[in-house]
């Protein structure tokens, strides 16, 4: 499976082939928003293309991966299991915490969760 645009919930989602490239540098990240400008308002990376630096807060790698997502206009969904990594840091819980919050950088299990937080509350 290749890097494809597919529509989760109603929303245009770049869902990022699980074995596809690290990213390990800016300017992977920098290669997956400019795929994402095909049409994608949403990138989901698998958490097991994401360098293990990404995890490693200390790096500073998330928070510039992070804001240049940001500054494009487009939401980040980091998908998978990061249990180890949060194990090791309460850093890193917390800034998945806070994320969850926001409406920009999501870290989710898995891409059903992606879906239910793309899908629109009901109105009353």
């Amino acid at each position: 499976m290749a890097d494809d645009i597919q529509e989760r919930a109603g929303v245009p989602v770049l869902v990022c082939d699980p074995d596809g490239p690290p990213i390990a540098t800016e300017q992977d990240a920098l290669d997956l928003i400019g795929s994402a400008f095909l049409g994608a308002q949403v990138v989901a990376v698998p958490a097991a293309r994401l360098d293990p630096r990404f995890f490693s807060l200390g790096s500073r790698f998330a928070g510039e991966v992070m804001q240049k997502f940001v500054n494009y206009r487009l939401r980040l969904a980091v998908v998978g299991d990061i249990s180890p990594h949060l194990a090791e840091s309460s850093a890193l819980r917390a800034l998945v915490q806070e994320s969850n919050r926001g409406g920009h950088v999501w870290f989710l299990p898995d891409l059903d969760a992606l879906d239910a937080r793309l899908t629109p509350a009901p109105n009353p």
